[in-house]
């Protein structure tokens, strides 16, 4: 049994390839991550470490397949951890970095804190709703808005740290550089927050938009990842290896 980790829209596609087959469940963070697959084999709920090893013994799972976010790095660490622990295989797939050179390139979201406790202005965030709380404790003046996922989880976190109804675009991407244009000239803003989500998740898209309206783009860099990069790939491995 293949045990995909997915929540990106790689592992949505990874699924509609394989879907004919019966030896794979997909797990997924919350409900609405359920929406976007089209199978039955599908488990939702975060896990701990130790609950990713009782995962694997309740269904003698052989190998991992994980196609989790770019920045899921826990979840990335603990499946790669658990996987040699239970001499299981463990696969990643990984995105392209996106190839920018202009902007502020902070390497953690720990310089980003630091980076806005100095600014003045407008800031949109398009990193989601994870980190809205650590983001509102360095606010100061300056009005932040958020672009979240239309999700009750997401909308939950933005009424935990009493985020102003104005100040919520809850929106499902990726997006074109004209939605992105015109949405960043709605606002007024001055800075666009983002994570180097790869092509796949508009993040070049952001940047352009940024740049032709005179924006600062700051861009949450990631490490570079081992893996594998080619979904039909991966699919030719599922098929012909377990």
């Amino acid at each position: 049994m293949i045990w995909i980790i997915g929540g990106t829209s790689e592992a949505r596609e990874l699924v509609d390839r394989i879907k004919d087959l019966d030896n794979f469940i997909v797990t997924v963070a919350t409900e609405s991550g359920r929406e976007f697959l089209d199978t039955d084999n599908i488990v939702v709920g975060r896990m701990s470490y130790e609950e990713m090893g009782e995962f694997i013994d309740k269904n003698n799972i052989d190998g991992i397949v994980d196609l989790t976010h770019p920045y899921a790095k826990i979840v990335s660490d603990n499946g790669r951890k658990i996987a040699k622990e239970k001499k299981i295989d463990y696969i990643r797939y990984t995105r392209e970095k996106s190839n920018y050179q202009n902007g502020v390139i902070l390497n953690s979201y720990e310089e980003a804190y630091e980076y806005l406790r100095n600014i003045e202005g407008k800031v949109f965030f398009t990193t989601g709703s994870k980190n809205i709380g650590d983001f509102e404790k360095v606010r100061g003046d300056n009005r932040f808005i958020y672009r979240i996922l239309p999700a009750l989880e997401s909308i939950k976190e933005c009424i935990k740290y009493n985020i102003h109804l104005r100040d919520i675009v809850a929106v499902l991407g990726p997006f074109s550089l004209e939605y992105n244009k015109a949405m960043f000239r709605e606002y007024d803003v001055d800075y666009v927050i983002m994570k180097d989500s790869g092509i796949t998740g508009g993040t070049v898209e952001k940047i352009k938009a940024c740049e032709e309206l005179g924006i600062v783009p700051i861009i949450i860099d990631r490490d570079d990842e081992r893996g594998i990069d080619n979904l039909e790939e991966l699919e030719n491995i599922i098929r012909h290896n377990y």
